[in-house]
């Protein structure tokens, strides 16, 4: 292969593609339920992510002894709240998809732009992902700065919602939706947005004058924190490697093994069957 081939090769990995985009609805699918209960489970997690959230928001503002709503607004700051907005927001823009593959058999996400749909694959990526990071490195590391259990229902409430059920709601995505294995190029792009958090994370400190995480701070950890960075950089990338796996197995599983090939809307009769296809009397969609 020439040096040229190699690097058209690798550039492509960049490239968004130019084949079809997702045929057989795998984001808008699952082996196991048809599509109306999958978009009403994806819903009902975006709302119990989004209600978390907001909850979380209200309570603290009208609890000084939280830190009020100077408390809430720092929270956009951790990566723990961050990626649970991303959570409740993937979950409500899955749902849409698949409510429209449902009803019209050819999901919104269809309409979109290359780009986009290249970016919600991507954001795929970071929901059976980042979670997972989450729950490892709080339970892991962050809590073992506690001396108990948390003193209150409240506070244990949005713990684990947000520490424990974010991978919860990952697992579902991975082993109950009939997505394709991630490509390998999204560890890079996932590598780029923990690089951006962490300048989030020290612009918070020259701006607001807190360490979002007490192993950022040089004054506690030393030296130590080149090695928690670059060690949950590394985390990242096999939580990765190994999400990837999990969804290869499950499509090997299901459908090679048990032939669940997965369950699809029922298309009506005509036009809006050919519109799926892409064509309606021989003609390309516009």
């Amino acid at each position: 292969m020439s040096s040229v081939a190699v690097s058209s090769h690798r550039l492509s990995s960049f490239k968004f593609g130019t084949g079809s985009w997702d045929p057989d609805h795998r984001f808008e699918t699952s082996w196991l339920f048809p599509p109306y209960v999958l978009f009403a489970l994806r819903l009902l997690m975006s709302l119990y992510a989004f209600t978390t959230l907001l909850f979380n928001i209200g309570y603290q503002c009208a609890n000084l002894d939280l830190g009020g709503c100077e408390a809430s607004r720092a929270e956009f700051s951790f990566f723990t709240v961050l990626t649970y907005w991303g959570l409740a927001f993937y979950m409500l823009v899955a749902s849409i998809h698949t409510f429209t593959y449902a009803r019209y058999s050819l999901p919104l996400l269809d309409r979109f732009p290359r780009p986009l749909q290249a970016l919600h694959a991507l954001y795929y990526s970071t929901v059976t992902t980042f979670p997972f990071l989450v729950t490892i490195v709080y339970w892991g590391v962050l809590y073992t700065y506690g001396s108990a259990w948390f003193p209150t229902v409240y506070g244990a409430w949005s713990n684990v919602s947000q520490h424990a059920l974010n991978s919860l709601f990952a697992l579902f995505e991975i082993f109950l939706t009939r997505a394709d294995t991630q490509p390998w190029i999204h560890a890079l792009w996932l590598i780029v947005l923990m690089a951006l958090y962490l300048a989030l994370a020290y612009v918070t400190r020259a701006t607001k004058g807190f360490y979002v995480y007490p192993f950022l701070d040089p004054g506690k950890t030393g030296s130590l924190v080149a090695a928690y960075v670059f060690g949950i950089g590394a985390a990242t990338l096999v939580i990765f490697a190994i999400s990837k796996g999990a969804v290869w197995l499950r499509r090997w599983l299901t459908e090679e093994k048990l032939g669940r090939r997965g369950k699809f809307a029922k298309f009506p009769p005509g036009n809006l069957q050919e519109l799926e296809l892409g064509e309606i009397n021989g003609a390309g969609i516009k």
